[in-house]
Order: structure tokens, then C-alpha cells, then sequence
């Protein structure tokens, strides 16, 4: 049988990967969990007891190779599974939540988790982090209803799991769910110092301009590589409004300029994004005045919530960031955006990005 680590080193050997100990390290921890669920198959689907197979807690800096991992375990696995992002996750868990409560059940939360537990026995999640207070006070039961229904968790997150909601709201709260995954998950800390994502980026432009089919291309394919899947759904609700994401994946997300600012959003709608987010990729920028006035100051707020965030910023624009704004009310203020448009451009803004706390 072709085990993670045979396709691991089938992927170094035809330059899809450098060799890394750090990650094959992960790669044989992830390994052992993948033998010990296909045993689940052999178990009648009315069987059911508290899985006693321990998941895993994947943490490191970003751009180590962490979802990539997550994603060659789940690919690999022949037993019911689901692959969704942290906060897409807790979203459904929350909508689900709520639909649960006006029906008058009498544990709403119990039958969420019976769902999950009847269509999949591993759960991938990628990207653990809990910032909203209604996610903490929900997760610590949600994922023993999780393990006592024999569901196997695989997540990656940038944080160990004593940074979990630091300094967030009613904390001590919190804490058992720490404990929770101290005990049911391998904690397996990725300390590869090389940032995949950053060495692509060594070197290459990521403000491409004027707008033409060469310029299209080139971010198209940075756009692969950084990502390195296909989109999958995403999506967000701020304020009851759904945010959809065209295109998602690993925590790259691509929109065009009209996408973002052509909608009516403020600026709890692009922290909501650039929070799900580790690059953020907009297309087609085009010149900006007086004809576009509201959609100029939505792109304003949306650089600054992207400068005061640290990600990644890749755009394609009609002109150079010094000549997208050049007449109209908001002249003077888009200085401070053309000042952060060129800092997002250079090498030291790369290396906040590998910070493992952004």
C-alpha cells in the first residue's frame, strides 16, 4: 500500500517539494493517524463508541508547508472526511445553531454535532483561531460531542494552543478547551524555518502594472503558486450579509477590485476578510477620481485594514500606485495610501509575513 511518506518522497523526487525534515517528521505523525482510521472501515456503520485514535494539532509559522500536509492526509484517506476552513466551519456551526433554536429542540448543539458525526469520521480544519467570543463559548463542548462520536481532528493553526483566544473576553472560560486539545490531539509543532510561500515571492514583483494580458498572466501563475490548490467554497456573514469569496484556497484569496469595493462594505466587512486571510490578491484596479469617488474610499479603508494586518497584498492596477488617484476630493488622503501600496512591495514587509503571530 502507498503510504504519505512514499508520496512525500514522490513529490521531492519530481520537484514539487523540497526535502524537509521538519515536515517529514509531521508527514510520519500523520502517517500513523491515517493507518489507525482506515481500521474505522472495518466497523460496522451501527457500531459506534469514543474514538480512541488521537488527531492532531499541526502548529508553526506561516508558510511551512502545514495545510499542505493537512491536505496530502485527507487526499490520501478512503473513509468518510471533510477538508473546510476553521472560521468556514464555525460559521456553518453558527447557522446550523440557529436553525436548531427555532425548531425548539431541547440541545440544539447536540444535534449540530450528530450531523457532523453521521457524514464524517475525520475532520480537517485549517487555519485554527478563535477571536469572537461566540466561537469560545460554543467550541470546548462542540468538540467533545466531536470526539465522543468518534470523529478523528486534524487542524493547523499559527498558534500553540495555550495562545488560543489570548487575552480574549471571559478566557477562563476558555481554558478547558485548551486542556481538550492538549489531551485528544497530537500537538505537532512544524518548526521548518522556511517560509515555502515567502521564497516564491523572493525577487517577484507583486504590484503588476499597466493592465494587459503579460501582466493578467504573471499574477495568475503567482496566484498558483502560492496557493496550490483549486478554490473551494468560502464564504463569510458579517451582519447577516454573506461575503462569498470567488476564489480560495490555503488562505490565498483573489477578488477583483469591483468584487471588493464595487459592493456596498465598510470596514467590518474587509477586517472580516483580511482576517480569514494570509494573501490577499486584487485584480484590475483602474484609475481612481471623481467618476469612482465611493468605490476609491472603500479601497482606502480596504489597504488599511490590510497594512495594520501585515498580510501579504498582490494587485494588478492600471498605473503605479503614484498615479491612481490624480484629481478629485481624496487626493491629498490617498497619499497615505500610495505610501502603504509601495511598503507592501518591499522586502521588509515580506518579513513581517513570516511572523508567527500574524
Amino acid at each position: 500500500m502507498t503510504t504519505l511518506t512514499d508520496i512525500y518522497d514522490k513529490m521531492i523526487s519530481n520537484g514539487s517539494l523540497e526535502d524537509d525534515l521538519c515536515q517529514r517528521e509531521i508527514v510520519e505523525q500523520l502517517e500513523n493517524i491515517s493507518r489507525q482510521v482506515s481500521n474505522l472501515k472495518k466497523k460496522s456503520i451501527f457500531f459506534r463508541k469514543p474514538s480512541d485514535i488521537n488527531g492532531a494539532y499541526i502548529w508553526g509559522g506561516v508558510g511551512c508547508g502545514k495545510s499542505m500536509l493537512m491536505d496530502l492526509f485527507v487526499e490520501n484517506l478512503s473513509i468518510p472526511n471533510r477538508r473546510v476552513h476553521f472560521h468556514a466551519f464555525m460559521q456553518e456551526i453558527h447557522n446550523s445553531l440557529h436553525q436548531a433554536r427555532s425548531s425548539g429542540v431541547k440541545d440544539p448543539l447536540a444535534l449540530v454535532a450528530n450531523e457532523v458525526i453521521k457524514n464524517f469520521k475525520v475532520l480537517a480544519l485549517d487555519e485554527m483561531q478563535i477571536k469572537d467570543i461566540t466561537d469560545a463559548m460554543i467550541v470546548g463542548r462542540l468538540f467533545n460531542l466531536l470526539f465522543d462520536g468518534g470523529v478523528v481532528i486534524v487542524t493547523t493553526s499559527n498558534r500553540i494552543p495555550s495562545d488560543l483566544y489570548k487575552n480574549g473576553l471571559n478566557r477562563q472560560l476558555f481554558v478547558p478547551f485548551i486542556d481538550l486539545i492538549n489531551n485528544r490531539l497530537n500537538i505537532l509543532n512544524l518548526k521548518s524555518k522556511i517560509d515555502y510561500r515567502k521564497s516564491k515571492l523572493r525577487g517577484t514583483r507583486v504590484y503588476f502594472s499597466p493592465l494587459n494580458a503579460d501582466t493578467k498572466n504573471k499574477l495568475h501563475n503567482l496566484c498558483r503558486d502560492l496557493s496550490g490548490n483549486e478554490s473551494e467554497d468560502f464564504h463569510l456573514i458579517v451582519n447577516k450579509r454573506k461575503i462569498k469569496f470567488p476564489y480560495y484556497s490555503s488562505g490565498v484569496a483573489k477578488f477583483t477590485f469591483f468584487e471588493l469595493c464595487g459592493e456596498n462594505r465598510g470596514p467590518a466587512d474587509f477586517l472580516a476578510i483580511v482576517d480569514s486571510v494570509r494573501v490577499l490578491i486584487v485584480e484590475n484596479i483602474p484609475q481612481l477620481g471623481r467618476s469612482n469617488f465611493n468605490e476609491a474610499k472603500r479601497f482606502v479603508t480596504l489597504i488599511d485594514t490590510v497594512y495594520e494586518a501585515g498580510i501579504l497584498f498582490l494587485c494588478s492596477a492600471v498605473a503605479e500606485p503614484e498615479y491612481l488617484y490624480l484629481e478629485g476630493e481624496g487626493v491629498f488622503e490617498f497619499e497615505r495610501t500610495v505610501s502603504r501600496l509601495n511598503e507592501m512591495q518591499s522586502e521588509s514587509w515580506a518579513q513581517r509575513f513570516n511572523s508567527p503571530n500574524q
